[in-house]
């Protein structure tokens, strides 16, 4: 049996929960619970980008959560967010032999559907020792919704015509804990690779899988300004637009709120 060395190394499953990333939190009181994993067998109040709520039916899909305590050269959404898509991907490769992509910062997708969403989310918990405070560790909570089991009349069901699951891709029901474990596994080792300084591989990997460089794209910023022309970077340091008048202009990523394929407009 594998020994999780950074993710894993403690698991909590509950039958229901509101949200496995509070749940998660909770445990950001002692940093000796780094790695923590909680997982739900049903999430009552789940949280996606932009503050959406979702729930999710129940044994069906992995609903998973993860604290860490990064490192301050980690410590940041693009990176954090691009290693969990990137494990995502690395799952639906190993169980479904189909390739992945990424939307945008943090869904998913298989055939242009989605298959999965992250949140990234950010904390400093307060902490005493022997009733003093003591200065608090940074903390994150990845959350991770994978779609395991669900059918195609599920989606129709729930309103959710742009989604699908691993069992859709794979044509078969497949086995939720042993696509958790299997996730847990990946997440463990390419975080591993991360603290090891191994950035360049993960940022190569996030590349291919966001499939846009080189390509003509639409950036929406933060404050809802669309800049379009030829993404000519995509790297944890910068993304970098050249126009069609000649300038470039160059963000970090986290001021990017959306990216997208802008082949078929008018550059």
């Amino acid at each position: 049996m594998i020994q999780f060395r950074h993710i894993g190394c403690r698991h909590v499953h509950l039958d229901a929960t509101d949200s496995t990333n509070d749940r998660a939190a909770a445990f950001a009181i002692d940093p000796g619970h780094a790695g923590t994993v909680v997982t739900a067998e049903r999430q009552t109040i789940g949280r996606g980008q932009h503050g959406r709520v979702w729930e999710s039916p129940p044994s069906v899909s992995v609903l998973m959560s993860a604290l860490v305590f990064p490192p301050p050269a980690l410590r940041r959404p693009a990176i954090l967010t691009a290693f969990a898509a990137v494990a995502v991907s690395e799952t639906v490769r190993q169980v479904t032999a189909q390739r992945s992509t990424i939307k945008w910062p943090n869904d998913v997708l298989i055939a242009r559907k989605k298959v999965a969403g992250i949140l990234i989310e950010y904390g400093v918990a307060p902490r005493t020792t022997d009733g003093e405070r003591v200065p608090a560790t940074p903390h994150a909570v990845i959350g991770i919704g994978l779609n395991v089991n669900q059918t195609p009349e599920d989606f129709v069901r729930l309103g959710l015509p742009d989604a699908t699951s691993l069992s859709v891709a794979e044509g078969r029901p497949l086995s939720v804990p042993d696509v958790t474990r299997l996730l847990i596994e990946i997440l463990d080792a390419e975080y591993g690779h991360l603290l090891g300084g191994e950035l360049e591989g993960l940022e190569s990997r996030w590349q291919e899988c966001v499939g846009l460089l080189g390509k003509p794209v639409v950036a929406e910023l933060a404050e809802a300004n669309d800049v379009r022309g030829r993404l000519t970077e995509l790297a944890f340091r910068g993304v970098s637009v050249a126009q069609a008048d000649g300038t470039s202009r160059r963000f970090s990523p986290e001021e990017v709120r959306h990216l997208r394929s802008a082949e078929g407009d008018r550059l």
